[in-house]
């Protein structure tokens, strides 16, 4: 009678009701690694070719050569954090453990140091070592989502939250970051309008090497900020969905190859999000330069980061209503096509003429960041589905494999996103010292910041099709979970 009550107890526990303080609780480690990698995958190759002045080719090349090594990397990460545990837990510890050297190790990146100003061997360690810390935070944090309940509406409502506290982060990075830089950066200063509604203020050049100072400054009070927030996210996360003793005890470095060989649904979400990935970091990765050399506003950075933040941050807490009028598939369609629309008014604004229209700028931005951060942001609440579908296939709880081998598509995408646009700027003649680009090099930002995201998009539209897994499966697949576990 006993031993009934108990395993009562613990499917309670399961399908736990999460509170909104465990909703944020959670949604700050979101927010602390977007504070952290966001502003490094945003701005470290505008860093890198500017300020640090290394060659266009040889950034793309670091970037290309970390994340091959991440292809080996990430799956040790999750066979290691899954066949361990502690009284803490199995995933929490990692938020400090790895928290710590990662703020550290972001900093150094774009650390003034006498001596390492274009030191190719330096950057590629630092990026390498921070890449590889990065792993062990967030591959035990991913899996961290999929152990709070298996309840899908808080599931959802969780996404909603996290992607919140994600997208705010978003505004600190995208938005206030490269204005703060500026602020600080000491030459060609000048009072400039912002866009934020006839607000003046005196920027300097933050592409010029003497900003260094600047960069570090602004960047070292993110990554206290970010350290703070992984440290609320470890104090007000609970697990409750665990791996038994029997199964953690039973994780093989192969259940890679065997999750990828039986859990299609997992396949074809890792698919979708290397191509979301790809097609948002190469946005990422050439927004700087697209406001810097094609519309020629890099101080209305800030005011359309601004606009740009909205749809992330306002409207999350509709997603779970719209998920239920248009489904899973009718979702990411909209926001995809949404994110389509948005680019070719970005086109627009890149045509001679159109670049001093600031309402252009809002109105493409704020369309296609809200279709972007609606389909990239909702797609996390899937992963929860895809380990439960995998446990009923296998009898394994692969927890932090499953997160590593998403890591690992996610990757994929952040290197493709990263690397390829820069040896396209290469190949149309960027100009890494010039204040102006030619025609070619202007072409080629425009191809990289738009076009190829339109295509890639299209793509992740036809891959989210093919998902198979309901709403109706997910209730099936947790009923029979309990009837074994039972």
């Amino acid at each position: 009678l006993s031993m009934g009550k108990n395993i009562m107890q613990s499917r309670h526990d399961e399908y736990h009701k999460l509170t909104r303080g465990e909703r944020i609780g959670y949604g700050m480690g979101d927010f602390a690694q977007n504070l952290v990698f966001g502003t490094i995958g945003g701005f470290l190759a505008l860093h890198m070719l500017t300020v640090n002045t290394i060659s266009t080719a040889t950034a793309g090349f670091i970037f290309l050569f970390v994340r091959i090594i991440n292809v080996f990397w990430d799956p040790m990460v999750g066979t290691f954090v899954d066949k361990r545990t502690s009284n803490a837990g199995k995933y929490r510890p990692w938020l400090l453990r790895a928290g710590v050297p990662l703020v550290i190790l972001s900093a150094l990146l774009f650390a003034p140091i006498p001596g390492v100003r274009g030191s190719v061997p330096f950057a590629f360690i630092i990026y390498l070592a921070l890449d590889l810390v990065y792993s062990l935070v967030n591959i035990p944090y991913g899996s961290l989502n999929a152990s709070l309940t298996r309840d899908p509406e808080s599931i959802d409502k969780l996404t909603s939250t996290r992607m919140m506290l994600a997208n705010s982060a978003n505004l600190l990075v995208y938005t206030l970051f490269p204005m703060f830089v500026q602020m600080a950066s000491p030459k060609d200063r000048s009072l400039k309008d912002t866009g934020f509604f006839g607000i003046e203020l005196n920027l300097g050049n933050y592409t010029d090497p003497s900003a260094n100072y600047a960069w570090f400054g602004v960047y070292s009070i993110y990554m206290l900020i970010g350290a703070v927030a992984l440290f609320i996210c470890y104090k007000f996360t609970k697990e409750r969905v665990v791996a038994t003793a029997e199964q953690t005890a039973n994780v093989k470095t192969t259940d890679l190859f065997l999750e990828l060989k039986h859990n299609r649904p997992l396949v074809i979400l890792g698919l979708f999000f290397m191509l979301a990935f790809t097609f948002m970091f190469f946005m990422n990765t050439v927004n700087g330069f697209f406001n810097q050399y094609v519309v020629g506003h890099s101080e209305w950075m800030g005011a359309v980061g601004l606009v740009a933040s909205i749809p992330g941050i306002a409207f999350p807490i509709f997603w779970p209503r719209l998920k239920k009028i248009f489904g899973k598939k009718g979702f990411f369609h909209l926001f995809l096509a949404m994110f389509i629309v948005g680019e070719l008014l970005t086109y627009i604004w890149s045509r001679e003429g159109m670049h001093d229209v600031l309402w252009l700028a809002y109105i493409a931005t704020f369309i296609k960041q809200w279709g972007l951060t609606s389909a990239t942001g909702f797609m996390w609440a899937l992963v929860p589905e895809v380990i439960a579908y995998g446990e009923l296939k296998s009898g394994k709880r692969n927890a932090a494999i499953i997160n590593a081998i998403m890591g690992l598509f996610f990757k994929i995408g952040f290197t493709i996103g990263g690397a390829i646009p820069l040896w396209l700027l290469a190949v149309y003649g960027f100009n890494e010292t010039g204040a102006r680009q030619s025609a070619s090099a202007i072409e080629g930002i425009i191809m990289t910041a738009v076009w190829i995201p339109i295509a890639l998009a299209i793509i992740s539209m036809i891959i989210i099709q093919v998902y198979p897994i309901s709403d109706k499966n997910v209730t099936d697949i947790n009923r029979q979970l309990d009837e074994i576990r039972v």
